[in-house]
């Protein structure tokens, strides 16, 4: 049997309640209105958008033990908790919003994070994300639980946050359309590429930066524009990405061993084994030779070893802006 958390801390009052309210955080709870302790287990859910993959959640809560699941977002409703609830058997299912600065700065948000078993982060705009909560009590909690072994999980913006290196420049209607690959390809320097790095400290996902929507929204070109810069900024000098279709998703253990599910394209792990040859502003990216490992549902990938089984390995290069394939139908997805 879990044994139960004592609190000596106002928040187990407010916790005894459905919903809270704490200045402009919004808490939103479903099940058991005590939280329990339960001994979760590691793993990384990256999800890539779309409509919600039930294979991935209930791995996430095969992880969290019949613990409390708490999805964090900064803007939206409660749209999960219900969804969660239907497909696990768990203790608490709840949503947190964190809408601003001031709210991630909040004790109570903090403790409310480090009372869950499971952490899984919804989509919307990564920058909210990163602006909002870097340096603040939100991140400490959420990498203290990834530290502590338990598990996380993402989809669409919330897979974009949980590498080493992340794009957060989302579309603003007073900046101009969504980025595109043909944008960076042209221009990796356009003033939309902005990259962030330390934000979450995932052991198995460090040198790298996730992207999602990946084939459906045909974001390659501009991920090679994205490791390019992450080289040019003397980040690393080999970064590597996991982009992960939408539909799909990668679900990765303890010891970095991942697998494909889904119904989509699968995952796409991309090394780049030499810097760029042109990277510069207004000026279209030349950079050549980057080890590609396409996973289709069903495949494996071990991120320690960068190997993958069940999949198909070829080579991507950029010459003069235009993205380049070897394998022999030149397709690069």
């Amino acid at each position: 049997m879990p044994l139960r958390k004592s609190y000596g801390h106002i928040l187990f009052i407010l916790l005894l309640c459905t919903v809270v309210h704490a200045e402009t955080f919004k808490y939103i709870r479903l099940g058991n209105k005590e939280d329990v302790q339960t001994k979760p287990s590691a793993g990384t859910a990256m999800m890539g958008g779309g409509s919600n993959l039930d294979e991935a959640f209930r791995w996430l809560c095969t992880k969290a033990n019949g613990g409390d699941f708490l999805i964090l977002r900064a803007r939206g409703d409660d749209d999960y908790n219900k969804y969660v609830e239907g497909l696990c058997k768990l203790n608490s299912v709840a949503t947190l919003v964190v809408p601003d600065r001031k709210s991630a700065l909040d004790p109570a948000v903090a403790d409310i994070i480090r009372h869950a078993e499971a952490i899984f982060f919804a989509g919307g705009d990564q920058s909210r994300y990163v602006n909002w909560w870097r340096n603040s009590p939100v991140q400490d909690a959420v990498n203290d639980h990834v530290a502590a072994g338990k598990p996380l999980g993402g989809t669409s913006a919330g897979l974009a946050i949980q590498g080493e290196y992340i794009y957060t420049s989302e579309n603003d209607p007073d900046d101009g359309p969504n980025l595109s690959s043909a944008m960076v390809l042209q221009n990796p320097y356009q003033f939309q590429v902005a990259l962030a790095r330390d934000f979450l400290k995932v052991s198995s996902l460090q040198n790298l930066i996730t992207d999602s929507h990946f084939a459906k929204r045909d974001r390659l070109g501009r991920s090679l524009g994205f490791l390019a810069r992450i080289v040019q900024n003397g980040w690393s000098q080999n970064p590597r990405e996991i982009a992960v279709d939408e539909k799909s998703a990668v679900l990765v253990e303890a010891d970095g061993k991942a697998t494909v599910v889904g119904t989509g394209k699968g995952a796409y792990f991309i090394e780049a084994k030499n810097p760029p040859e042109i990277c510069r502003p207004n000026t279209p990216l030349t950079f050549r030779n980057l080890s590609t490992y396409h996973g289709p549902t069903g495949a494996h990938f071990d991120l320690n070893t960068w190997t993958g089984s069940g999949g198909e390995a070829y080579v991507l290069s950029v010459e003069n802006g235009v993205v380049r394939s070897s394998r022999p139908d030149q397709s690069v997805y």
